[in-house]
């Protein structure tokens, strides 16, 4: 089990990089020591950099939440799926007695949090790397092209969940 508390550090600081977006640059540069054990050298202040971190740290902040929010949801609806199903159980996975598409969307919902928790975990050591990349002195160059990316395929992926609720 010593490896399941790095990834829930990682994936408490994906979520707290939302927040971290709008804060001042040592708090930026303090939280990822404190949190991981990872230090950020600072680079020379510049606006632009400052500026980019906060729109682009905060862009991947939202995509995060809402991947948690999915994982929650899917999780929620997995173990009280008789409260939110509707009659209609022909079609449904496990169908089509209410006991079998219980077990498999309960299965599923909570059998998908490990995955939820890599993919968050993994999006707080690319926030890590974006903060090394604009903030620091000694970061890789394509976390910022890459959070451009990510935002806009996060912004598709919620227009496309909101357009099939």
């Amino acid at each position: 089990m010593s490896w399941f508390r790095p990834l829930l550090r990682y994936a408490a600081y994906a979520l707290r990089a939302l927040p971290l977006a709008a804060r001042r640059i040592p708090t930026r540069l303090r939280v990822p020591r404190r949190m991981l054990g990872e230090s950020v050298l600072p680079h020379k202040f510049s606006a632009l950099r400052s500026v980019s971190h906060s729109v682009l740290s905060g862009g991947v902040g939202l995509v995060t939440w809402f991947l948690a929010f999915l994982a929650a949801l899917g999780a929620f609806r997995g173990v009280c799926y008789p409260l939110v199903a509707s009659d209609d159980l022909e079609d449904s996975w496990g169908g089509p007695t209410l006991a079998g598409a219980w077990a498999v969307h309960a299965a599923l919902g909570v059998g998908l949090l490990p995955v939820w928790l890599l993919a968050l975990a993994g999006l707080g050591a690319f926030q890590l790397r974006l903060t090394r990349g604009l903030l620091g002195r000694n970061g890789p160059r394509w976390p910022a092209p890459a959070a451009v990316v990510l935002v806009a395929g996060g912004a598709l992926l919620f227009v496309a969940w909101l357009r099939q609720v």
